[in-house]
């Protein structure tokens, strides 16, 4: 059960309900992460658990533990999760992955809920949690594909950026709050590099591994044979120190064969901000 909502914390929310009335029931675009979370959790309170379904797009690009994590959020909020299997690995616009890769999955969940989900269910509306830092982004093509399926960005038109989502989710009671962002294993792949259910398997595996070992906030780089691995800086010590031979053996045992890991520590859009800004300019 949800936490109530107090002082500005309420007006907020409220805010953001405003902007989910919709005749028929809400789909939410839902993944686990925080935005989307609140998104939910804020649909649930606004027009009730009966009248909100929170789809959840399943694929090879999906780890195991997200999918498992996302259960037990949306378990949290008293929501139901229908889930979709989703079909974008087998798009060649998707596999090339190019800049707009993240446009061909959008653009395939938000079809399937069109379709799908919205004749089994009465759906009339769909919404995903795109947030007001999130709009100031180059690197979302995925934003493309909402608007082209007229999804429904609330949390990013009340003006919610990632820090005031991050506050209604502590104030709800979320075990997302401070959750870190999980992109899907897809961009761990290089752009151009084509995408396959191998490659995306060897990833999940190795960064499970890591997050055994401690390394709640990671991501494994595929580089072919080598695994570039990147965590928060202030933990590069216990990686390339203590834990080394098990971090070692661990990303092996996953498929690779080289070990790397990036002295930047962890980078958002590592892969595709460099490519975005250099059309742009």
């Amino acid at each position: 059960m949800l936490a109530p909502l107090t002082g500005d914390d309420a007006r907020t929310a409220d805010r953001v309900g405003g902007l989910l009335r919709t005749p028929g029931r809400l789909a939410v675009a839902f993944s686990g992460g925080v935005d989307s979370s609140v998104l939910l959790a804020l649909a649930v309170r606004e027009l009730g658990a009966a009248e909100v379904v929170a789809v959840l797009g399943v694929s090879p690009s999906l780890a195991g533990d997200e999918r498992a994590a996302a259960h037990r959020v949306a378990a949290r909020i008293g929501a139901r999760v229908v889930e979709v299997t989703t079909h974008e690995g087998d798009l060649p616009a998707y596999r090339a992955n190019g800049p707009d890769r993240c446009y061909h999955c959008k653009n395939e969940l938000f079809a399937r809920i069109s379709t799908e989900v919205a004749a089994a269910h009465g759906v009339t509306a769909v919404a995903y949690g795109e947030n007001a830092d999130d709009v100031l982004r180059p690197d979302r093509p995925g934003a493309r594909a909402a608007r082209d399926h007229r999804v429904l960005r609330p949390l990013a038109d009340a003006g919610l950026d990632k820090a005031a989502v991050r506050r209604l989710a502590a104030a709800f009671g979320l075990q997302c709050a401070d959750k870190p962002a999980a992109p899907c294993l897809a961009s761990r792949v290089p752009h151009f590099s084509e995408v396959t259910p191998a490659k995306l398997k060897q990833i999940e595996r190795a960064e499970a591994a890591l997050r055994r070992l401690g390394f709640d906030e990671c991501r494994v780089r595929h580089h072919g044979e080598t695994a570039r691995i990147e965590v928060p800086v202030a933990q590069l010590g216990r990686l390339a120190g203590e834990l080394r031979e098990r971090v070692l053996a661990a990303v092996r045992e996953a498929g690779f064969r080289m070990v790397a890991v990036d002295l930047a520590g962890i980078q958002s859009g590592a892969f595709t901000l460099p490519l975005v800004e250099v059309r742009r300019g």
